[in-house]
């Protein structure tokens, strides 16, 4: 071991050290961080000024003190002035990570009664995200593909420990970059809160006004209809149409908002009962427009009966809505696929354009007039965002004049009972 230790440290010497150069020691190191080249004005002999050290707190998994001092000192000619702590066993080690933040783990992926690859089983159950690199003595190409597979941040093997500190700066990289990412989702879910507060909180309380005016004005068409002019007769016909329907806006919008407040009530829901019921609900525009439903088995999933009442209600409702000359054929279906349900509700109306496949989900949304077809357009857009809050994606296939065939996934993993 001794002698291993001489070589490396003549390596890291011809290495940081050559011909015509003097290496200037870790504490008269400067603030660069990169090497900057000069020039002795007095001998004319060329000096490089290594960058300042960096802190960095490792943990050491291993038990042999000389592989330890050989690890120390690779970080230190690297670049890094370290602290470290030693875990010899699994018990040690998870004491560890829960008392200390580290940097990095620098694990040896043999050891007597447990290996390195452990170190990130325990990682995954305790919760701290603290990249491991495997130390090894020999490691095959395939093995340490799995490895890194698995989660490791990286392996050297102890021949080549001068790739020890560019492999430990890369992981302490990658951590941060996770830890950016983490962050920039948070501020985004945060954000997300409050705009969904934001517009539940001014739809609400927008409802008490817009129905005096929709009420007033109403009233004032009723008396005065016909004791005025023309003009004065059209004027309150578009103040009371433009009440109306800046209420019913404002109700959809609340309902667009009350989609992210729903859906923690998740339970076993069979969706055979979820559409039986909203047949029972559609029943006279069902009778009205002469529609035929057939409907293959559902599945039982786990999830919010409401959002699912509410998603299979409103795509019902937008086939027969958005029917043809004939009357309405709708089949209803769902197909596992791997790890997801696929389900399928196929109409023969109008259909879609290939251009408008995407544009029909974005709230308030139009592509008919109010006098062809009545809505504000949110109905869609409702069905996109309980299916994604479900984990799945919702699409359509449409040929205009044939008909159209909405899709949407629910994962069926992520819709069992937890510890059921």
């Amino acid at each position: 071991m001794a002698q291993c230790y001489r070589m490396l440290t003549t390596a890291f010497q011809s290495e940081h050290n050559p011909a015509g150069s003097r290496l200037v020691p870790a504490e008269a190191r400067s603030d660069s961080a990169v090497l900057e080249h000069t020039n002795n004005s007095e001998t004319g002999a060329s000096v490089h000024t290594a960058p300042a050290c960096v802190a960095l707190r490792v943990l050491f998994v291993e038990d042999d003190p000389s592989d330890i001092d050989l690890l120390a000192l690779a970080l230190r000619k690297g670049g890094f002035e370290a602290s470290h702590d030693v875990a010899e066993t699994a018990e040690a080690f998870a004491a560890q990570i829960q008392r200390s933040p580290y940097d990095v783990i620098l694990a040896d992926y043999n050891l007597p009664s447990w290996n390195g690859m452990a170190t990130i089983e325990i990682l995954r159950r305790e919760g701290p995200d603290i990249p491991v690199v495997l130390v090894s003595g020999a490691l095959g190409e395939t093995r340490a593909v799995e490895c890194i597979k698995q989660g490791a941040a990286d392996y050297v093997l102890k021949d080549q420990l001068l790739r020890l500190p560019e492999a430990v700066r890369r992981a302490v990289r990658e951590k941060k970059l996770r830890e950016a990412h983490r962050r920039s989702l948070d501020e985004l879910a945060r954000s997300n809160r409050d705009l969904e507060q934001f517009a539940y909180v001014a739809s609400h309380d927008l409802q008490e006004p817009l129905r005096m005016v929709a009420a007033y004005t109403q009233l004032l068409a009723e008396r005065y209809e016909g004791k005025l002019d023309e003009n004065a007769d059209k004027y309150i016909r578009y103040a009371v149409d433009g009440a109306l329907r800046m209420q019913r806006l404002v109700q959809d919008l609340l309902a667009f908002s009350r989609v992210s407040r729903t859906g923690a009530d998740r339970r076993k829901v069979d969706c055979n009962a979820v559409l039986a019921t909203v047949l029972q609900n559609l029943d006279a525009a069902v009778n009205e427009s002469g529609a035929h439903i057939e409907t293959g088995p559902l599945p039982l999933l786990f999830a919010d009966a409401s959002q699912l009442l509410q998603l299979f209600q409103n795509l019902l409702t937008n086939a027969i809505k958005f029917r043809g000359a004939t009357p309405p054929l709708i089949r209803i279906n769902a197909e596992k696929k791997g790890r997801e349900w696929v389900f399928s509700i196929a109409d023969n109306g109008i259909g879609i354009a290939a251009e408008h496949a995407e544009l029909i989900f974005v709230i308030f949304k139009r592509l008919h007039t109010r006098t062809e077809y009545p809505g504000n357009g949110i109905g869609l857009s409702i069905c996109k965002k309980i299916v994604e809050q479900l984990g799945g994606c919702i699409w359509v296939e449409a040929t205009p004049g044939i008909g159209s065939t909405f899709r949407f996934t629910l994962p069926a993993k992520d819709m069992e009972p937890p510890n059921e």
